[in-house]
């Protein structure tokens, strides 16, 4: 297994990954590291993910970087002898623009595949997860019982997920129906808002909520507003990317093929959420 390296760009979390190896220098995307056996220098990966998605990519309490969708990189990474592969932490909300601007080169952070994000991104082609989003209130509230019962009532979202395109293309639909409300808290914060009756709901994926509602505050009403592949994100129209989800893609398969990412999925999200109907 290759030396891991855990670079972070949120200065509240230097201290914690100092161990990590936060203090050597950052790397460049795309660029060589150090040479294998054969002699050719694997190309350097940098990989953006975050630290408040609860088992997917959170930090545990020794302060590592780790989760579903770290360790499968992590899995990845000892599969690709062509590649390096090393994290960058960012606020959810800034992996898109990172990957854009070419300051990390892939986006590993639960992204679902939908058609506003195809417009912009390439996406890998084997799915590592599918999940289906719903809308998630207090475990006492029995006057929602579906998005259509959200007009007028307060809802949490992160701007650029998949849930607050759902919003949105909920209210261009209906005139604005629903008090849409951006922020960047934690799943406790989202919690506790829901709970105190600071707001109504959020949405959040079938999978998602056993995780963040440990104290079972919360319940998911009505039917699926969505059911999607979970893939690895890249930029368009660049051959290198290309490549490089070609070859993940490789990878996954033998993952699948041989049962660790199934293991992997039902160690970190309590459950195999590796196939569905939706598979290719």
């Amino acid at each position: 297994m290759r030396r891991w390296k855990t670079l972070t760009v949120v200065a509240a979390l230097a201290g914690v990954l100092a161990g990590c190896g936060a203090n050597e220098p950052a790397s460049t995307p795309g660029t060589s590291g150090t040479a294998d056996a054969a002699g050719q220098a694997p190309i350097k990966i940098i990989v953006g993910t975050g630290t408040q998605f609860p088992n997917v990519c959170f930090l545990d309490e020794n302060g590592k970087l780790t989760g579903y969708d770290v360790e499968l990189v992590r899995e990845i990474d000892k599969r690709l002898d062509d590649y390096e592969f090393e994290f960058q932490t960012l606020e959810f909300t800034n992996l898109l623009l990172s990957l854009e601007t070419k300051k990390i080169d892939m986006v590993a952070h639960q992204m679902e595949q939908n058609a506003e994000r195809q417009e912009k991104y390439l996406f890998n082609k084997v799915p590592y997860a599918h999940w289906k989003n719903k809308v998630a209130v207090a475990a006492t509230n029995d006057t929602v019982q579906s998005i259509d019962d959200l007009k007028g009532k307060k809802v949490l979202t992160t701007a650029t997920s998949a849930q607050a395109i759902i919003l949105e293309k909920y209210n261009a639909e209906h005139d604005n129906a629903i008090d849409i409300v951006y922020q960047n808290g934690a799943a406790n914060d989202t919690i506790q808002q829901v709970v105190s009756g600071r707001a109504e709901a959020f949405l959040s994926a079938d999978f998602t909520l056993p995780l963040i509602d440990t104290n079972h505050e919360l319940k998911l009403v009505g039917p699926a507003l969505s059911e999607s592949n979970t893939l690895f994100m890249f930029r368009q129209n660049d051959p290198e990317q290309q490549a490089l989800a070609d070859r993940i893609d490789e990878a996954l398969q033998e993952i699948k093929a041989d049962g660790t990412l199934k293991q992997l999925s039902e160690q970190w999200l309590g459950a195999d959420y590796t196939s569905s109907e939706l598979a290719s």
